[in-house]
């Protein structure tokens, strides 16, 4: 599905001109639209155009790529403050959906160049934290046991989180299809997780750590 955006059309000001982008976050949300999307929306669909910049303001985001077979591969998931959307070439590799309601700043690519901003150093810095999520990705599906990839998803949101009740914004069918297990399984583990007082589930979709060095241990033991 695609999506007609409408942007600011007023030139920047002289103080996004000569802006430090060392702060990207600040630039991004002088020169961005936010827009609202649905829950499964899609944000924008594999082999268009890359000639956006999206931030997710609230809510979660996840890319897709469709198998020939007709399996869905989950790339990563986007969780509030994160970057997405930039492209080593001129092309998304793969689709982007809302998993829940959310908002997401829309930020077109001409405008940060007009603005600025570093666009070369937006790409490294995005490559480069791209690069080292896709190798965590590959040792998760690769090396690590059910029990491990499960472990080491709840820890990652974790340390995303920093707090001490931590949102799961993503259904168990999402978390199967990136940890490349069955939802049976998924749900297996979370709950092996649970009775062995390792996390607790506080609701449907938030959980708490009671013992944050068992489910360190069992994410690295792969």
């Amino acid at each position: 599905m695609s999506l007609a955006y409408e942007f600011r059309t007023n030139a920047p000001s002289a103080a996004i001109m000569s802006a430090n982008i060392g702060d990207i976050g600040d630039l991004l949300r002088r020169t961005g639209v936010p827009m609202n999307f649905g829950k499964d929306e899609e944000v924008y669909g594999q082999d268009e155009e890359a000639d956006l910049v999206y931030r997710v303001i609230d809510g979660a985001v996840r890319t897709t790529r469709v198998l020939s077979d007709g399996r869905r591969q989950i790339g990563d998931f986007y969780l509030k403050g994160d970057i997405f959307g930039l492209e080593t070439g001129p092309r998304h590799r793969f689709s982007a959906e809302a998993v829940r309601n959310s908002q997401i700043l829309v930020v077109k690519a001409s405008a940060l160049k007009s603005a600025g901003a570093d666009l070369e150093r937006l790409d490294h810095m995005t490559t480069r934290r791209e690069l080292d999520r896709a190798l965590e990705h590959v040792l998760l599906l690769g090396r690590k046991t059910a029990h491990e990839r499960v472990a080491s998803f709840l820890l990652d949101l974790v340390h995303k989180a920093k707090a001490p009740i931590i949102d799961l914004p993503m259904g168990r069918q999402d978390i199967a299809d990136y940890l490349g297990l069955t939802i049976e399984t998924v749900s297996r583990m979370l709950s092996l997780l649970q009775s062995n007082r390792i996390v607790s589930f506080c609701a449907t979709r938030q959980f708490r750590v009671i013992n944050l060095d068992g489910l360190m241990d069992l994410a690295e033991q792969g």
